[in-house]
């Protein structure tokens, strides 16, 4: 189908990325531009990106070589009909998981970025702010920064719950 050139430089593009720590590379982002919340959420979705270029294009490849593309072009359908009706649906599944992935990726690394001091600045509130905040309470015995914390996992969980069931059976044919 397609290919070429402009899909080795993407790919190799990406490669590159994500050669590089994901810490580094908002440190980096962050210090150049500064904390604000569209760097952070930029940065974020920046790197959740690759995964999913990577996840996508290794799905779309797999997929193109299943015997209901071959039939589907065999009919004389094109090549947009094809990813639309064949490979999209086909794909829907395992894309529909990591987007609960990528989006408790995203929110655990700018709570750790928030913890760092380099996330969501005051006045807002973030749970991985309020952790640093509450950091010193464990000294005494205090639950304080385990609170958010727990909120955090309990958000992490139930996004990926809640991934899995709306990917339902759709991980293929």
């Amino acid at each position: 189908m397609l290919g070429g050139w402009p899909d080795q430089a993407m790919s190799r593009t990406v490669d590159l990325f994500m050669a590089l720590p994901p810490l580094i590379l908002a440190l980096l982002a962050l210090s150049v531009t500064g904390t604000s919340l569209v760097t952070l959420t930029l940065v974020a979705a920046f790197l959740a990106a690759l995964r999913v270029f990577r996840l996508s294009r290794a799905l779309g490849l797999d997929l193109a070589t299943r015997d209901f593309v071959d039939i589907a072009r065999l009919r004389g359908e094109g090549t947009l009909r094809i990813a639309a009706c064949e490979i999209l649906p086909n794909a829907a599944g395992p894309l529909i998981a990591e987007a609960g992935l990528r989006f408790v990726f995203a929110f655990l690394f700018v709570a750790s970025l928030s913890f760092l001091g380099l996330g969501v600045q005051p006045p807002m509130a973030d749970w991985g702010g309020m952790v640093r905040e509450n950091a010193g309470a464990l000294n005494y015995g205090g639950i304080a920064p385990l609170v958010p914390a727990a909120a955090i996992a309990l958000l992490a969980i139930s996004v990926n719950l809640l991934g899995d069931r709306a990917a339902g059976g759709r991980t293929g044919r």
